[in-house]
C-alpha cells in the first residue's frame, strides 16, 4: 500500500526549514562533510540534504540522531517543558476556591508571593517549584489564620 503524505501547516514548513538550516550551520561549524555526517546518522547523502532543508516526511528520529552527532541532544528537553496553556487548561477544571475563607488580603499577598516565588524558580526542577510554591502558599494562609481570618 501506498503511503501518502499531507502538506503540513505553511508555519510548521517554516520551522521545519529553519530547523534545518540551523543543523545544516551546526554541521559547518564543526566541519563534517556531509559524507561523514550522513554515515555517522546512518543515512543517505539524499536524507541528510533533505533533513537540512527540513523536509516534514523525514522522522523524528532522525532529527535526534543528528542532534546527538551534533552534541546538541540536551536541547530538545526545552521542548514543551513549561506548557502553560496546558496548566491554563487544568487550573480551569480544578474546583473553585473558597473565597470567603481567606480574607482578600490573604488572597493578594498569597498571589503576590506566588508570582515572586514562580519568578524566582524559574530555572528549577518543576516538581520541586510547585512543591516550594504550595508551601509558601501554605505558610501564608497559616499567617492569616493566626491573624483571626478564616
Amino acid at each position: 500500500m501506498a503511503r501518502s503524505f499531507h502538506s503540513p501547516f505553511p508555519s510548521i514548513t517554516k520551522q521545519l526549514t529553519a530547523l534545518g538550516e540551523r543543523l545544516r550551520d551546526a554541521r559547518l561549524r564543526r566541519e563534517l562533510t556531509t559524507v561523514l555526517f550522513s554515515e555517522r546518522l546512518g543515512v543517505s547523502r539524499d536524507t541528510l540534504n533533505r533533513l537540512e532543508k527540513g523536509d516534514p516526511n523525514i522522522a523524528i528520529g532522525t532529527y535526534m540522531k543528528a542532534l546527538r552527532v551534533l552534541g546538541l541532544d540536551q536541547d530538545i528537553d526545552q521542548v514543551a517543558r513549561d506548557d502553560v496553556i496546558g496548566r491554563k487548561l487544568q487550573d480551569r477544571a480544578l474546583p473553585p476556591r473558597r473565597n470567603a475563607q481567606m480574607g482578600t488580603a490573604a488572597i493578594e499577598a498569597a498571589t503576590r508571593l506566588r508570582l515572586a516565588r514562580t519568578a524566582t524558580l524559574e530555572h528549577e526542577n518543576p516538581r520541586e517549584r510547585n512543591r516550594e510554591v504550595l508551601s509558601q502558599l501554605l505558610k501564608g494562609r497559616r499567617k492569616g489564620n493566626a491573624n483571626g481570618e478564616k
